[in-house]
């Protein structure tokens, strides 16, 4: 037999990352057994569902790595792949379960159907159909229905337990007498999900669903459906709810939840799908977390999927973008930023070869303190933007304008710079080392200052990386042109001249 499995999605909005965790399960146990992928969209859902939530969907899809061996995209044997053009296998399969009385047509009202909700909850009892119309003759119901009047088609429960062995779960027994006689077809003729789903999986010949259980009260239903159709169930696993960090269900509070969401901030497809492998199933432990696709399709296993809620860590989804971020060629990492630079003014449109090769110096440089791409354009402040007003915010930077000796280290190394033909990492530092022993200061005494001088701030990357780059980036054609080594030194001096003469202190 060959395993043939489905992803499901509806088109009414963003794909959230439990979706994507079940397309992930999904893709993993098809491709571990050489089995068969579908995508399927269930915009039965007209009014909420949007063809350009649907293509968001498989560009999502595709950018994360997986791929689809059915679908609306690519054909298949078994088609169409959305259901909205599928309306008339429903209608089909709607009738053979009318004539053969397992379905049967219902009058009621929504007025009426809401009262009996009411009386439900006035008891403290879950409510079930009270089955008004379960024994309408046919010949009533057919003379109704051809009068016109309104109806939808219930499916007739019968008594009973049903049960199931659930891959994640285990034995799984649900009571047939709390359900009550559901609808199957509603007043327009759209099929309801649970009987559109089972024709769905019954006609492509699904062999296993995996999916989340949220749908753990619809399994008995569909259940049901495949029993009257007289079609062997497929096997079911049902995977666990995500929660967020403070233990309840992941939402928009918790921050971003949509798969496009983490691909605007910056997030690279490998981390994502590592770790939302991660989310419910775990390697062996002598193996770590940081794992390739390929690893992760042979140690996968759904049997070993966790039946207990995963946590979503942010925290640790961030260590895992940053070891695939370190593991990437620079090259790489300056097309992916270049983006995020550009819409935030940063860089030009077009880009030539002198800005991506002073782009790499950037990245390397910033490149420890990104959890995901989108930060480039915060942690780069201290390369684009030089603003010395906004420097008074830190308390060291008003410690070396208050010292007298900080201002004679800037000064000296003025001095030391003005004559060096090309200021380089090895040249600032030689003119240091003059200033270090002129001045008799070292280690922080010395280059806090200077650091200060010319960042702005009292922390951030090394100055070896930072010097090259403010050199650089001072002789190219940006947006807002960067102030050079010399012209930092000079501005932050004469700036804290002005400080210290408007201080009320003096």
């Amino acid at each position: 037999m060959t395993v043939r499995v489905r992803f499901a999605p509806s088109p009414t909005g963003e794909l959230h990352v439990g979706n994507v965790r079940t397309a992930l399960y999904n893709w993993l146990f098809a491709r571990q057994h050489g089995g068969r992928f579908i995508l399927r969209i269930e915009d039965t859902d007209v009014e909420r569902s949007r063809r350009e939530y649907e293509e968001h969907i498989l560009e999502d899809l595709r950018w994360l790595g997986l791929d689809w061996d059915e679908g609306p995209d690519v054909g298949g044997d078994f088609g169409p792949y959305r259901q909205s053009e599928r309306l008339a296998l429903y209608q089909e399969y709607a009738r053979r379960l009318l004539d053969a009385g397992w379905a049967y047509r219902c009058f009621c009202t929504e007025e009426e159907l809401e009262r009996e909700r009411e009386r439900a909850r006035a008891e403290n009892r879950p409510y079930r159909y009270g089955g008004r119309c379960r024994h309408l003759s046919d010949s009533e119901a057919r003379e109704r229905a051809g009068a016109g009047e309104p109806h939808t088609l219930r499916f007739r429960v019968r008594s009973g337990p049903i049960l199931w062995e659930d891959v994640v779960r285990g034995p799984v027994r649900w009571d047939a007498e709390v359900i009550g006689d559901f609808v199957i077809v509603k007043s327009d003729g759209w099929p309801v999900y649970n009987f559109a789903v089972v024709v769905d999986d019954l006609l492509m010949r699904i062999t296993h669903v995996i999916r989340g259980d949220g749908h753990l009260p619809n399994t008995p239903r569909q259940l049901l459906l495949y029993e009257a159709l007289g079609a062997t169930p497929p096997v079911f696993a049902h995977l666990s709810t995500i929660l967020g960090a403070d233990g309840t269900k992941l939402s928009k509070r918790h921050g971003a939840t949509a798969l496009r969401e983490f691909r605007e901030q910056g997030y690279v497809p490998e981390a994502l799908f590592n770790f939302l492998a991660l989310l419910g199933w775990a390697p062996p432990q002598e193996v770590g977390e940081i794992l390739s696709c390929e690893q992760l399709l042979e140690l996968f296993a759904l049997e070993n999927v966790s039946k207990a809620p995963a946590i979503f860590d942010l925290q640790k989804l961030q260590w895992m973008n940053r070891a695939y971020l370190k593991a990437k060629p620079l090259d790489e990492l300056v097309t992916a930023i270049l983006p995020y630079l550009q819409q935030a003014g940063r860089l030009p449109t077009s880009v030539d070869a002198a800005i991506r090769e002073w782009l790499r110096r950037v990245v390397d440089a910033v490149l420890t303190h990104l959890d995901h791409l989108s930060q480039i354009v915060e942690e780069t402040r201290i390369i684009f933007e030089y603003d010395l007003s906004a420097a008074l915010a830190y308390p060291e930077v008003h410690e070396v304008v208050e010292d007298p000796g900080a201002l004679d280290v800037l000064a000296r190394l003025v001095e030391e710079l003005a004559d060096v033909p090309e200021i380089t990492t090895e040249t600032f530092r030689a003119a240091a080392a003059r200033v270090r022993e002129q001045t008799g200061r070292k280690g922080r005494a010395l280059f806090h200052p200077i650091r200060i001088a010319l960042t702005g701030r009292p922390s951030g990357p090394e100055l070896d990386k930072l010097v090259p780059i403010y050199e650089i980036g001072a002789t190219l054609a940006l947006p807002h042109p960067i102030p050079s080594v010399r012209e930092r030194l000079r501005m932050f001096l004469t700036w804290a001249e002005r400080v210290r003469a408007e201080s009320p202190s003096r």
